[in-house]
């Protein structure tokens, strides 16, 4: 059987906001890069919306594209 990635304890909120930078770098690593749903242990519906909101903090200048 396939080792299964551990998922991590991330507390859920109902609304996702672009501007909670470090609620949304719960769901990135520390390359800046956005974990998978399967990682984090959230629905496809809450995934999208996390998605959405890391890039527009990104296009804003409040989350880094790339962390060096």
């Amino acid at each position: 059987m396939a080792h299964q990635a551990e998922r991590e304890d991330i507390e859920h909120k109902k609304f996702v906001d672009y501007k909670d930078v470090a609620y949304l770098r719960q769901f990135t690593d520390p390359h800046a890069k956005m974990l998978p749903k399967k990682r984090t242990g959230v629905s496809s519906e809450r995934q999208r919306e996390i998605a959405m909101a890391i890039k527009r903090a990104r296009y804003m200048a409040l989350m880094p594209y790339l962390s060096a």
